[in-house]
């Protein structure tokens, strides 16, 4: 496996005459499958909430989503599972998935009852997943349908940390209306993984299988973006490095020097992640320059390689004496994308502070955004919240949690 890497600027003109310039990368990464390459052994743990809310229809279809899953796995893989209520209990070790009917049956036991303790099932599930890490692509499958109500979120959040120094990646998956969307996007975008809703419980085999085909699609993994900078060169203050694909995730960036290092986690063969860069420039003279170098530092588990380095690619500008703007329409597309995450992220922030007004007019405006991305579907969802709170009603919760999902990412119905 190689790494795909391309990197374009929305303008790549400067104007000489301007005392600072202000510009966004968008740098693509993706997994490059060669001919000789096979896919990699999987090693996934399932962490799941049988509290006594999952009573039910619930329990019933997340316990048959997970034996489909078991059904993807080959003899390669390993598989562990954890269950949780106000305590956790390790349903099937981590093993190699050779007795189907054995780990089916165990799945199948589960019954649904006590209370919630997120980080109590993060806790054991992770233990059980770093038994099986070497050279396999690890994830976790975290699913819950409540509060973390005897347990501590703040250490969820350390969970997740401790997660990614394992190279494992968290997804988390939100049953029902109920469960806190806050601690699982971050959970989930602390490691490279995803959040997903569940709305209905029909809908829990759909989402634990878009998951599963996204794992198997894994060619690489502990991908680092390096991004260094010339001295004429800086990254903005304020959130300077975001995800806009496949989701919307604010990044944090480790300065080392003039280079910045940006974790980004599994790279997918089918799914580029495309991150987009805030940089402001100083003044420069009338001539084609370098502006910095984009790289990517990556473990191969195929090779049994870490810290693996791609090629050094630059990014250049053209400075000229009389401007002329070089837009560049996809970046200008990720621009879009992320400033629909944070129009909607003000909106929730306005919400909460009982400012609806405020709110229904930032949901307009992630609205518009929206639709110039061909979003419809999210559109349709953000004018539909706004209107009803000039209407001054209330949000209920599963509008919030779609209000969320429709701000990282493109539903469904959208990409197909």
């Amino acid at each position: 496996m190689k790494v795909n890497l391309k990197s374009a600027l929305n303008d790549s003109h400067i104007d000489a005459n301007q005392s600072n310039s202000q510009r966004q990368v968008a740098i693509s990464l993706s997994a490059v499958s060669e001919s000789s390459d096979r896919s990699l052994p999987l090693n996934l743990g399932l962490i799941l909430d049988h509290s006594g809310s999952m009573s039910g229809k619930p329990m019933k279809t997340v316990k048959e989503a997970a034996s489909y899953l078991v059904e993807g796995l080959g003899p390669d893989d390993r598989l562990s599972v954890v269950a949780f209520d106000h305590r956790a209990k390790v349903i099937v070790p981590n093993q190699p998935v050779d007795e189907i009917d054995g780990v089916k049956d165990a799945i199948a036991s589960l019954k649904a009852e006590g209370g919630t303790s997120i980080d109590e099932g993060m806790k054991l599930g992770i233990k059980q997943v770093a038994l099986g890490k070497e050279d396999r692509v690890s994830q976790i499958f975290l699913l819950t349908d409540g509060e973390n109500e005897h347990g501590d979120n703040e250490r969820c959040l350390k969970l997740a940390q401790v997660a990614g120094e394992y190279n494992i990646t968290l997804n988390t998956l939100g049953f029902g209306n109920h469960w806190n969307q806050d601690v699982l996007e971050s959970i989930a975008d602390s490691v490279g993984g995803t959040l997903c809703y569940i709305e209905q419980p029909e809908q829990a085999l759909t989402e634990f299988s878009r998951l599963f085909t996204r794992m198997q699609s894994v060619g690489l993994t502990n991908a680092y973006l390096c991004l260094e900078l010339t001295t004429e060169v800086r990254l903005a203050e304020f959130k300077p490095v975001a995800q806009v694909e496949p989701e919307t995730v604010e990044l944090n960036a480790q300065q080392e020097g003039n280079t910045y290092i940006v974790r980004l986690g599994d790279l997918m063969t089918d799914n580029a992640r495309v991150i987009l860069v805030n940089l402001y420039l100083s003044q420069l003279s009338p001539v084609n320059h370098t502006i910095g170098t984009v790289q990517v530092r990556y473990d191969d588990p195929a090779l049994s390689q870490t810290a693996l380095l791609s090629e050094k690619i630059p990014l250049t500008v053209e400075v000229q004496g009389v401007y002329e703007a070089k837009v560049d329409s996809n970046v200008q597309k990720s621009i879009l994308t992320l400033a629909k995450y944070r129009q909607t992220q003000l909106a929730e922030a306005k919400l909460n502070k009982g400012d609806r007004q405020g709110a229904a007019t930032l949901l307009q405006t992630a609205a518009k955004t929206a639709l110039q991305l061909g979003d419809k579907s999210a559109a349709t969802v953000l004018q539909t919240n706004a209107t009803q709170l000039q209407a001054g009603e209330e949000l209920s919760e599963a509008q919030r949690k779609k209000t969320r999902i429709v701000s990282k990412t493109v539903l469904q119905s959208d990409q197909e």
